[in-house]
């Protein structure tokens, strides 16, 4: 029993019972004696190993506030301070047995929270990754990947939606849309896809075909190069327009691909279909179908004969079927297809004289600007909108300005651009706007083609149509659905005027002839 306790032990006999006895020999008491127990008289105690030695002075307890904080690696300052023997003496055995048995708990206590610690952050590390990779993250972006599945579900729509021919009501895939498909290393490469609806032809077999793109088999030339004729072995006849690889740039090269698949999916009757393509040893060729009749440009202006065989009735559907492919071109492709190089030599007509519209979504491939390329090659001297000549801009309302200058051909048979005439008289848009709404001028510019045979008010009407969409401000042109309803109107009322006098569909009556007769209803 150590002294401390020993003193503990006396005071409180001393209090509490008296008379205390105050022999306590021979109970192999240790260390020093307590200051208690020697003023107590008359003590008895030996056969105790008592220390005759004072005792030290009470431990000095620094306050919280001076307390230093401890750090790992630093030692600390003690807060007690050995100011006696009492301090640098060794314990007792007991209490050093004691002492080692409280830390081996302590440590083993300590030990087996810390193992707990490690497994209990393995696991929670492992659950972790294995969470991440059924999330699917694993070095991709996982909205990209979602990305990818939507875009091959939607290619896998539009081809199948092009094994049959696309009504108007359809939605066509938008034009000038690149598609960009990314590796695993994320770097930008070009999906490489062959155009669902147009069929993939050898040079060689378009070499065959055309008889090597001799100048017998040309049918025409334009800003992008030249349209041949090809006959192939099994009967089949087929237009090729071979592009200069000169006049195209950098950018529309590399992404010829995507330009035809993007074609090949505009579908309208009045549209030119595009069926093929060539892409070897860096060629660039395009395929479409062949119209056999040549074009309106042609048949208006180097053919006599042809031009009068256009009547009145003919040259109002030859309108209405271009109306309505550039309303497709315009209201139903989302987004909407500019044409920007509408012009009567891009009008091929069938043996029927219906429409069929050219070059349609190739304005994807601007001529190359270093490349020198002549207004005569190029066809829109004429045909221009004057805010293209003027800013280079040009929307679906300039194709509704050359659709106009069209419609002038079609009712006078002039040229847009004719430098042979009079000075006042070479711009056929200059010219004829004035007199559009003036009777007799307008009856004087008809074409002598038809030899007055026309209805007079379907005249006035026709050219009230022109007056609107060649408005030098293009706010103020109609929308191409409104020309679309307008020259419907136009022949739904000739057609109810024809069963009520019995004539065939392409009979005209000649204007003056008729004063006040059942034609000025038209």
């Amino acid at each position: 029993m150590t002294a401390n306790k020993l003193c503990l032990l006396f005071c409180l006999m001393r209090t509490i019972i008296m008379p205390l006895n105050r022999n306590i020999a021979n109970n192999n008491f240790s260390g020093l004696i307590p200051e208690e127990l020697s003023s107590i008289p008359d003590l008895s105690a030996g056969g105790n190993s008592f220390i005759n030695m004072p005792a030290s002075p009470p431990r000095i307890i620094m306050p919280p506030s001076q307390s230093p904080v401890a750090q790992p690696d630093r030692p600390q300052v003690p807060t007690t301070f050995p100011n006696g023997p009492e301090d640098e003496m060794p314990i007792d055995e007991g209490d050093k047995k004691q002492g080692r048995q409280t830390g081996l708990l302590v440590g083993l206590a300590v030990g087996s929270v810390a193992a707990a610690s490690c497994i209990l952050f393995a696991l929670v590390f492992c659950l972790h990754s294995v969470h991440k990779r059924k999330d699917g993250d694993t070095g991709e972006p996982k909205d990209f990947v979602g990305a990818l599945a939507v875009n091959i579900d939607r290619d896998s729509n539009n081809n199948i939606h092009q094994d049959s021919p696309v009504a108007a009501s359809v939605l066509p895939r938008p034009i000038g849309t690149p598609e960009r498909a990314y590796g695993v290393n994320s770097s930008p490469a070009k999906k490489i896809k062959v155009p669902g609806a147009a069929t993939s032809y050898t040079v060689a077999s378009l070499q065959v075909a055309t008889n090597s793109f001799c100048q017998d088999t040309l049918l025409g030339e334009g800003s992008l190069g030249r349209v041949y004729r090809a006959d192939f072995p099994n009967g089949k006849v087929l237009a090729v327009k071979k592009i200069d690889s000169a006049s195209l740039s950098l950018y529309e090269e590399d992404h010829f691909l995507e330009v035809v698949s993007n074609i090949s999916r505009l579908r309208h009757p009045n549209i030119v279909s595009l069926t093929g393509y060539c892409a070897d040893h860096g060629q660039r060729l395009l395929v479409y179908e062949h119209i056999g009749n040549g074009t309106l440009h042609d048949m208006l202006h180097y053919s006599d004969e042809a031009s009068k065989n256009l009547t009145w009735n003919a040259r109002v559907r030859i309108a209405l079927g271009t109306a309505r492919a550039l309303e497709y071109l315009h209201e139903v492709c989302l987004p909407s297809v500019v044409h920007r190089n509408l012009k009567s030599s891009n009008i091929l007509l069938d043996e029927e004289c219906s429409p069929h519209l050219s070059d349609a979504g190739l304005a994807a491939f601007s001529p190359n600007p270093e490349r020198e390329v002549s207004t005569e090659v190029l066809g829109s001297l004429g045909y221009s909108a004057p805010e293209f000549a003027m800013s280079g801009t040009y929307t679906v309302k300039s194709d509704v300005y050359s659709f106009g200058v069209v419609m002038l051909e079609l009712l006078t048979g002039r040229k847009p651009l004719d430098r042979s005439r009079e000075r006042s008289e070479q711009s056929l848009v200059g010219w004829a706007t004035p007199q559009l709404h003036d009777i007799d001028a307008l009856a004087k510019m008809v074409d002598p083609a038809m030899d007055g045979m026309y209805p007079a008010k379907s005249l006035s009407r026709f050219a009230d149509i022109i007056a609107l969409s060649v408005q030098p401000e293009p706010e103020f042109r109609p929308p191409i659905s409104e020309v679309v309803q307008q020259l419907v109107r136009l022949m739904q009322r000739a057609s109810m005027l024809r069963r009520q006098s019995g004539d065939d569909l392409g009979s005209s009556y000649r204007a003056p002839e008729r004063e006040g007769g059942a034609w000025d209803a038209v």
